[in-house]
């Protein structure tokens, strides 16, 4: 019997593509269309947006998932003939309050971060605006082109034989055998597996709520705004306050984002456009005249300290969690889905588990009489 993995984002596809180039039988379900979701809605900087402010558990999964990026790349390109635009520019942090932690970091993670003077920034990105005072520099990030990503490992996976997929399908419930879990309950019928993967994003702790666990993983909403403009326009990311522009190799600008608890509601808002759109002409002030021609949000995946769930459920033999990504589901896609298929095939797994595992992790969820 197949591996069943609930949620078709980078997250669920990229585990079904590493399990299914291992040799198993896989089956993807996805409750809309495949990488619709905060897959598609991100940013796709490869790389946390402050990685000196997690805890080192993210920051394995990072660095590990920032080398294999740009091999990713090449292989889903050959593979498909979509590109997903893995491109390296860098990344500038302008005005933080916490440089001299961010340069320790460095520092003790043998990481190229550097301060860099202003004139040198205002050099290399000739849109920025003034006023900026400090900057630090890493010129080897790379930002993925998310909506390609997501694409390219769909078209992928319909090429492997042992690959089934089903779009338009979504999982009600789990189904039990014992202490087991066999299966899923969906809108078209039960689907029996050895092994199921709960990779369903923001929508995962409700759905093993059902088995009366409760997993602290819960929806955070994201919007972005979007920009064309000239292809040498923008040629380094740039980050202040909290938000950041992101070109893309056609002049696309990316700027992001809002950080809001809405429980399930993906709709843009007015006020969040004001506010992206004064972000962005506060760095680019070019963008004044520019139009906006996108404007979307998305749910991330929130989690106690951004630290995702990788393992087995404990009591719930069957089931794993490959979810609870946060803000960085598309920096860690690669190492996480490498270190579940380590941990389901019983390979020697990329790097140590231990902080991911669910066992200790999660709770009862409290019946209501």
């Amino acid at each position: 019997m197949p591996v069943l993995v609930v949620g078709g984002g980078a997250i669920g596809m990229l585990s079904a593509y590493l399990l299914a180039a291992s040799g198993a039988q896989v089956c993807l379900l996805d409750q809309s269309q495949l990488g619709r979701e905060s897959s598609w809605a991100g940013g796709g900087i490869v790389s946390p947006l402050y990685p000196w402010r997690y805890a080192s558990a993210v920051t394995a999964l990072a660095h590990w998932s920032q080398d294999f990026y740009p091999r990713l790349g090449e292989q889903l390109l050959a593979q498909t003939g979509v590109d997903p635009e893995v491109y390296v520019t860098g990344l500038y942090w302008l005005d933080l309050e916490d440089e001299a932690q961010a340069l320790a970091w460095a520092v003790r993670e043998n990481r190229p971060l550097h301060r860099v003077e202003m004139a040198a920034v205002h050099q290399a990105v000739p849109a920025l605006a003034d006023g900026f005072s400090h900057a630090i520099q890493m010129a080897d990030v790379a930002n993925v082109r998310n909506p390609r990503l997501v694409k390219a490992l769909r078209a992928a996976l319909l090429q492997m034989p042992n690959v089934t997929l089903h779009e338009q399908c979504t999982v009600t419930g789990f189904i039990r055998d014992g202490e087991r879990i066999t299966g899923v309950q969906t809108a078209k019928g039960e689907m029996h597996a050895d092994r199921v993967v709960l990779a369903a994003g923001a929508w995962s702790g409700e759905l093993i709520k059902t088995l009366g666990i409760k997993l602290p993983v819960v929806p955070v909403k994201g919007q972005m705004i979007l920009y064309k403009c000239a292809e040498d326009f923008l040629p380094a990311m740039v980050l202040a306050k909290g938000r950041y522009a992101i070109p893309r190799r056609d002049g696309h600008i990316l700027i992001g984002s809002t950080l809001e608890h809405a429980g399930f509601d993906k709709t843009p808002t007015e006020e969040a456009l004001a506010s992206l759109k004064a972000s962005a002409v506060e760095l680019l002030p070019a963008l004044a005249a520019a139009e906006v021609v996108g404007h979307w949000a998305g749910l991330r995946p929130g989690s106690p300290e951004g630290i995702p769930f990788i393992g087995p459920v404990p009591g719930h033999e069957g089931l794993w969690l490959n979810c609870g990504h946060y803000r960085n589901g598309l920096v860690l896609a690669p190492a996480s889905c490498r270190l579940l298929g380590d941990l389901m095939l019983g390979r020697e797994p990329i790097i140590d588990p231990a902080p991911y595992a669910p066992a200790g992790r999660l709770g009862r969820e409290q019946r209501s009489s």
